[in-house]
């Protein structure tokens, strides 16, 4: 395919909404499929040390088991990434319930989260915009909330992710998007518990059995979660779901991780200037995705912010605008 945006059609959702399917090019053949619904990276194809190139993200074939599925598999994550516990916080004096959709949590924005929105769109050059706005009151959020998303697909071999969002009221905004990755490529992908991991983080924030954090920051030294030299994902456990707190400067795009697959060399870095990245080793997958058979670096601020008072707020405000940059880059070696 030929350097820039090809647009398709995905199919209609069971309501008839038409869901489109853009394709960035960039001029080394790199790949990147994005659909309207979710902004869901359907596709994103990366060549091996041999020039192969392969879809390293996991998806669907069809648009209707992305509407069906659970897994958030590709997809932009909001209003709130990753849980708020007991589904509920405090703002300015009132109570706000939310849809309470992982047991009696509030998970990754609610039951139709951003991850189940149309979007539209707006291409532009090689990059791509999406647009959505939620309504005062979406799955129990304050305020009318104008979110915009830009994907970029560079000849450095680089996705950019750049989010925006404005507010009429006060409401917690932390956005992220969910692919999973692995780096083999879909015909030889088994297990990522072979791909080797560095993650720029000294602390980590544990949480309970639901995995709501406790609002402690622990150093990783002396655990298996430290990740700070590369080391086999499946070397300390299969069941990674750790939000870390990652070294940087408040403001500025840093290094936050690498992943490498030994067998075909490929490698992704993960840059952004959000303070906290999550790495889930996919073990609650399931059907046509065996557990563990991708892994997710979310970048994102820190987790249930709304109710521990010692994390960086998430709090939005009129007037402000919310803003966060990840950029995957992508090599061999």
């Amino acid at each position: 395919m030929r350097k820039g945006i090809q647009k398709s059609s995905f199919g209609r959702l069971q309501d008839g909404s038409e869901i489109d399917l853009y394709t960035l090019t960039n001029e080394n053949g790199l790949r990147c499929q994005i659909a309207t619904y979710g902004g869901i990276i359907t596709r994103l194809e990366t060549p091996d040390r041999a020039g192969r190139l392969a879809n390293i993200v996991l998806g669907y074939d069809r648009l209707e088991e992305y509407e069906t599925g659970k897994a958030y598999l590709g997809a932009i994550i909001g209003r709130v990434a990753s849980r708020i516990g007991g589904a509920r916080f405090t703002l300015d004096g009132k109570t706000f319930a939310l849809a309470a959709n992982d047991g009696r949590n509030h998970l990754h924005g609610g039951v139709r989260g951003f991850d189940r929105r149309v979007w539209q769109a707006a291409p532009d050059g090689n990059s791509l915009r999406l647009q959505y706005t939620s309504a005062d009151g979406e799955e129990g959020y304050p305020g009318t909330l104008h979110v915009a998303v830009t994907y970029a697909l560079n000849d450095a071999n680089e996705l950019s992710l750049d989010y925006e969002a404005v507010t009429d009221q006060p409401t917690p905004v932390n956005l992220t998007s969910h692919p999973y990755w692995n780096l083999a490529g879909e015909k030889e992908a088994g297990d990522i518990l072979g791909h080797e991991l560095t993650v720029a983080a000294d602390s980590y924030t544990p949480g309970d059995a639901e995995y709501i954090l406790t609002g402690e920051i622990k150093p990783v030294e002396g655990t298996p979660l430290d990740f700070r030299s590369p080391a086999v994902t499946g070397s300390r456990s299969s069941q990674h779901n750790t939000n870390y707190v990652l070294r940087q400067t408040a403001g500025r795009s840093v290094f936050a991780a690498k992943v490498r697959e030994p067998q075909s060399g490929r490698a992704l870095e993960i840059w952004t200037d959000q303070p906290c990245l999550q790495f889930y080793s996919g073990f609650f997958l399931s059907g046509k995705h065996a557990p563990s058979s991708g892994l997710c670096l979310e970048t994102q601020n820190f987790p249930d912010a709304v109710n521990h008072g010692n994390f960086p707020s998430t709090i939005l405000r009129p007037g402000e605008t919310y803003r966060h940059r990840t950029v995957c880059r992508f090599s061999t070696g």
